[in-house]
């Protein structure tokens, strides 16, 4: 069965983030000049999933105007001839089917899951979670379907972590079947280092069948008083067999400052027309810093 759709959960309050959250969502901080979820949903289209249903929250309607028309702004560049930036706000305007579904209390990402199911229905779908990026989305999405369509089973991206970053994600112990796809055995949410099973973590990237959903149902709140996707699919995997990939290329999470910095800073140093300054810029920086340290 195709998969069309794809969840794409955002209600989250970004607490990492505040006080720069209150009012604009982590999903939209730029990465240069594109909001962290549009790379997103262009990996999206790149693999071919146009409908996609944003679980949002009260406090996310920038997300719904930015894959809206506007009219005003659309007017504004055309008269003062900005042809280029125009086409580029119109491809963004026209680019998916958004389905927008409210999530009314953040109780967890499998809770935000299972908020979607009216838009979904008894379909598989995938699920992308809004703060991370993958160097080679389209590919690994690509790639993600096609096992699916082999086994007709759910399937979990996953990336390798450092042994001291377990305890930040949910972590799969595995069997390889053949190069890079792996058969899922158990599945640990945020483990500590002797806990985890294996340093393969779940990189935010899911193909489900629909009965996840039922699994969701009767969760029970785990750590930190959540609804935990993982528990839903260590759930699953006692009915049915779930089967995991190991992506290819670069892994960039935004979802804490650290991280979004480190991405604005090398999505800019590879890009024409800016990485040459700030390389430069950067140089000085460290070495005015430096300078400043040996006169301690």
């Amino acid at each position: 069965m195709r998969v069309r759709k794809a969840v794409l959960p955002v209600a989250g309050w970004g607490t990492r983030f505040l006080p720069a959250t209150k009012a604009m969502p982590k999903e939209m901080f730029p990465v240069i000049d594109k909001p962290v979820i549009q790379f997103i949903v262009e990996e999206l289209l790149g693999a071919g999933v146009e409908n996609i249903v944003f679980v949002t929250g009260r406090h996310k309607r920038p997300i719904e105007h930015h894959f809206d028309i506007n009219a005003d702004l659309e007017r504004h560049l055309e008269e003062a001839g900005k042809e280029k930036v125009l086409e580029n706000i119109r491809q963004i305007s026209h680019m998916i089917n958004p389905i927008y579904i409210r999530q009314k209390e953040q109780l967890g990402l499998g809770h935000a899951v299972l908020t979607a199911e009216p838009a979904v229905g008894k379909e598989p779908f995938l699920v992308a979670l809004g703060d991370i990026i993958l160097e080679k989305g389209e590919e690994n999405l690509r790639t993600m379907l096609s096992i699916f369509s082999r086994f007709g089973k759910s399937v979990v991206a996953l990336f390798e972590v450092p042994e001291e970053e377990v305890s930040k994600y949910g972590i799969a112990k595995v069997k390889e079947i053949e190069e890079g796809v792996f058969l899922v055995e158990d599945l640990v949410e945020k483990p500590s280092p002797e806990e985890a099973p294996s340093n393969l973590a779940i990189v935010g990237r899911y193909t489900f069948t629909p009965e996840i959903f039922d699994k969701l149902k009767v969760t029970k709140p785990g750590k930190g008083g959540e609804i935990q996707l993982t528990d839903a699919m260590r759930m699953l995997l006692k009915e049915e067999a779930v089967y995991a990939y190991r992506v290819e290329g670069r892994v960039y999470d935004t979802g804490n400052p650290v991280d979004y910095l480190k991405t604005v800073l090398e999505f800019a140093l590879s890009r024409e027309g800016i990485r040459d300054e700030l390389r430069e810029f950067m140089e000085e920086l460290v070495n005015r810093q430096s300078q400043s340290i040996d006169k301690i």
